[in-house]
């Protein structure tokens, strides 16, 4: 069998609600274009996925996935999953780690449809379904949050995380502290600052949510600060969560872990390379007792990749879930639900497990790169 093609077809994602998710991040606007990455075999099966967010348009990757990637893989045996992964690694210099992941991703569903089984079994097959937390958007002001947190705690979800509203340092505190009193002591509550503070704006927050009884404290600094990180965590009781966008894929991890500037490790099929490179981050946190925390992929068909790491390893808690969740999901038939006691189901069907809406991708196509 041989990979005989691979083309990306763009199509529009409409009427997306206006969002912020930090200023290191693009607010929406109103409409965005996703890819759907299609890598086709002389013997019939496809895999297939997903590129782009609400966020990130794909149009810049889509061209770029053909133009660095495809070479690569025409010709090859898309079981080669590995020697593939480490062929298009070598390309970052050229594209994307999001072009890297989506190629990878794609592969694994190829994968799954040959052998006949679901991504998570072929990864290793630990468990069929995972709690899920909520993870908030920025709002403008103090009860927005409250409201949120109430209404996720009741829909049965097994945490919130706050991306504060950006007023400085003491008011992402106020909202914490809000928040832990609407929700009660008793609930699991984290803080996403997004990269913002400064190592002594950082040593206040982590010890006022420390306080608090927050669960972790993710990204408090920039994602490169390894030397800060590490005084940080000396500092606070709390455990933190960084490297979600640490420099580089799967080998970006090591000084992390060196340095001892992190208690957990981040990342996601878009972010670090695809399924290949979260597989081996899991094993590599695992090897030193650590949990792999796995990010939101960005659109529909990642978060079902993402869904199949977490099913297939052992150390990874939560599936995060960003608020709110029907912006989040476009391009499939039936997309991922949180059930009434907040967990997620994994597909259980072949590859990727889910159904591709073609019939809407036709309905919004906006182009097709070959």
């Amino acid at each position: 069998m041989k990979i005989v093609d691979v083309s990306v077809t763009q199509f529009e994602q409409r009427n997306i609600r206006a969002l912020s998710f930090g200023p290191h991040n693009a607010p929406t606007r109103g409409s965005s274009v996703l890819g759907l990455v299609t890598l086709k075999t002389d013997e019939g099966p496809e895999g297939h996925a997903f590129l782009g967010s609400v966020t990130k348009s794909c149009e810049l990757d889509a061209f770029s996935l053909v133009d660095t990637l495809k070479p690569i893989l025409i010709g090859r045996n898309p079981l080669d999953r590995e020697a593939i992964h480490l062929a298009i690694c070598k390309r970052f210099r050229s594209t994307t780690w999001r072009c890297i992941g989506a190629v990878d991703v794609a592969l694994w569903d190829l994968a799954g449809k040959i052998a006949g089984l679901p991504i998570h079994r072929l990864i290793g097959g630990y468990r069929t379904a995972v709690p899920a937390y909520a993870s908030s958007p920025g709002h403008d002001d103090v009860g927005a949050y409250v409201e949120e947190a109430l209404e996720v705690k009741a829909r049965g979800y097994h945490a919130y995380k706050i991306h504060p509203p950006r007023k400085g340092w003491q008011g992402d505190i106020a909202v914490c502290a809000a928040v832990r009193e609407a929700v009660g002591d008793d609930y699991r509550l984290m803080l996403d600052s997004t990269w913002m503070y400064t190592y002594t704006e950082a040593l206040r927050v982590g010890r006022a949510i420390e306080e608090m009884g927050f669960y972790w404290f993710e990204d408090p600094l920039a994602e490169d600060d390894i030397y800060n990180s590490a005084k940080l965590r000396q500092k606070l009781d709390i455990p933190i969560l960084a490297t979600e966008f640490s420099p580089g894929g799967f080998h970006a991890y090591a000084p992390w872990i060196t340095g001892q500037a992190t208690d957990y490790l981040r990342g996601d099929v878009a972010v670090k390379g695809g399924i290949t490179a979260c597989v081996k981050a899991a094993h590599l946190a695992e090897a030193f007792h650590m949990t792999f925390e796995i990010h939101h992929g960005g659109n529909s068909l990642n978060n079902v990749a993402n869904l199949h790491v977490m099913c297939g390893i052992s150390n990874s808690e939560f599936f995060e879930v960003i608020l709110p969740d029907d912006v989040q999901k476009y391009g499939l038939v039936d997309d991922l639900v949180v059930d009434a006691n907040g967990m997620v189901c994994v597909p259980a069907n072949d590859g990727l497990g889910v159904e591709i809406d073609f019939d809407l991708i036709t309905r919004h196509k906006v182009g097709v790169v070959t």
